[in-house]
């Protein structure tokens, strides 16, 4: 357990309904490192910020949330650190409570989806990115930060993944999407049409930080131009409060690149306003 929980998160974890818990991984990361930093310092900047939020009249402080700390990730070893972290998923989701992980790089997304996956098999899943993650490979490696969707989407199959904020990725990745799956190009704009799609279907969302363009954004690992305003983003994520919510994450924070801490006082905000909506 860390020294500090985030703020609010006070329950214990056997009256807890959501639960709070860090994948302090990068080490598939393929141009700026540093997203293991991302748990703790988002934690530490949550003091700096209300527990109520004002766009969903709701605070956490009085919801059964637990922070269960990071997951102890082994360095230097990719297959021990994605079979951990499925392993501290389904120890959570065992107990029939909704996780939200914060990373860490995104293939830290795909062992949580596993778990839940493994609960729920008609698993969909909602992803907020500037990149597809679609790609076969990465350097030769088929599990990386630039694989993940890829990899989610061999095992739950086609028409499970909905992206939204895209603007970057491999021409194959866009045409897999477009045949496969369902994309919308650098912005949210369509997310309502697939709420019907999804009602009363579990669903899991995936948020990676740099979907938020760099001007609001700079601490992360692969900033792309062009990426959606904060009240894009917020606005897109509470049009699914009617959804069927099963767990969460938000990934790809690297405090050290924005010296103001302002992207990490952004994405504590972000973490409080997905906890609300898993509550």
């Amino acid at each position: 357990m860390n020294d500090v929980s985030f703020i609010g998160c006070n329950a214990s974890f056997e009256k807890s309904k959501v639960v709070l818990i860090g994948a302090p991984f990068d080490g598939t990361v393929s141009n700026r490192p540093g997203t293991r930093f991302a748990p703790n310092r988002s934690r530490l900047e949550s003091d700096a910020i209300e527990t109520y939020s004002p766009y969903q009249d709701e605070d956490i402080e009085f919801k059964q949330i637990h922070d269960k700390g990071d997951i102890e990730i082994p360095h230097g070893n990719t297959e021990k650190v994605l079979s951990g972290i499925q392993k501290a998923i389904e120890e959570i989701t065992i107990y029939k409570k909704k996780p939200l992980l914060i990373g860490g790089e995104h293939l830290v997304s795909y062992p949580a989806i596993m778990a839940l996956y493994k609960r729920y098999p008609d698993l969909h899943i909602i992803h907020f990115d500037a990149h597809t993650d679609l790609r076969q490979t990465l350097y030769g490696q088929k599990y990386s930060h630039a694989t993940v969707m890829r990899r989610v989407t061999d095992i739950l199959g086609d028409h499970i993944l909905f992206q939204f904020g895209i603007r970057s990725g491999l021409k194959e990745e866009f045409e897999y999407a477009k045949k496969h799956q369902y994309i919308e190009i650098a912005s949210a704009n369509t997310i309502t049409s697939i709420i019907e799609k999804l009602q009363d279907k579990p669903v899991y969302i995936s948020l990676d930080i740099d979907v938020l363009d760099p001007s609001i954004m700079p601490g992360t690992g692969t900033p792309e131009a062009g990426g959606l305003t904060y009240k894009e983003l917020l606005e897109a994520l509470l049009t699914l409060k009617g959804l069927k919510v099963v767990g969460a994450d938000i990934v790809e924070l690297s405090p050290d690149y924005d010296h103001s801490n302002a992207s990490t006082a952004v994405a504590a905000t972000l973490v409080r306003e997905l906890l609300l909506l898993l509550s």
